[in-house]
């Protein structure tokens, strides 16, 4: 696994070649327990440094797309697992806890409903108020700039941009961490800014 902009985060990631772009799984370091975010499947050397970090407690899904490979990593470490309240009733695995909007799965992991995207009621996470994660309405296929999931993939737009719009009200974002393609290290908030004025 990658190091990322704080000690306790790490990332790693396959590449989708369909979509030219990787996908994206993060990993919280916390003593209490670590937490995985949308995790991908992990290579042999990925698995060992994440056994080395400690025992895995919660993998949190920002959607039914991203179950990724988390029912596999769950079967290994025993860590429970959440998801989006709004696919209760349709969610493709298991969950042991179901999210939404203004939630912290634990303290400093907060959740933001989001609305509009491709799935119902789709999660993003902020980390001590600096850092947000994405799942798939807010994505970046080229460094440096974010965008949104096309109109076609959209269920609605309005509500899509609104959810964007508050995103980018989040005043002290720096990181945004995306499950798709290229993450924003610095000026986080400008970048969702920009995103917003093109929508």
């Amino acid at each position: 696994m990658k190091s990322l902009h704080r000690p306790d985060l790490y990332g790693w990631s396959t590449f989708n070649p369909a979509r030219n772009i990787d996908f994206n799984g993060i990993a919280w370091i916390r003593p209490e327990g670590n937490i995985l975010i949308d995790p991908v499947a992990l290579s042999n050397h990925d698995w060992n440094h994440l056994n080395s970090l400690g025992n895995v407690a919660w993998i949190v899904l920002t959607n039914s797309d991203h179950a990724r490979a988390a029912k596999d990593i769950a079967d290994q470490t025993y860590a429970k697992i959440a998801g989006p309240i709004a696919e209760k009733d349709n969610f493709p695995i298991n969950c042991d806890r179901w999210l939404s909007d203004s939630e912290e799965l634990v303290p400093g992991l907060k959740v933001i409903e989001l609305q509009g995207s491709k799935t119902p009621g789709e999660l993003a996470l902020l980390l001590e108020e600096t850092t947000l994660i994405t799942g798939d309405l807010v994505r970046a296929h080229r460094a440096g700039t974010l965008t949104i999931l096309p109109d076609e993939k959209l269920v609605n737009r309005e509500q899509a941009v609104a959810s964007v719009q508050r995103l980018a009200n989040l005043t002290q974002v720096e990181t945004i961490l995306v499950g798709d393609g290229w993450s924003v290290f610095h000026d986080g908030r400008d970048r969702l800014k920009e995103l917003v004025a093109t929508l």
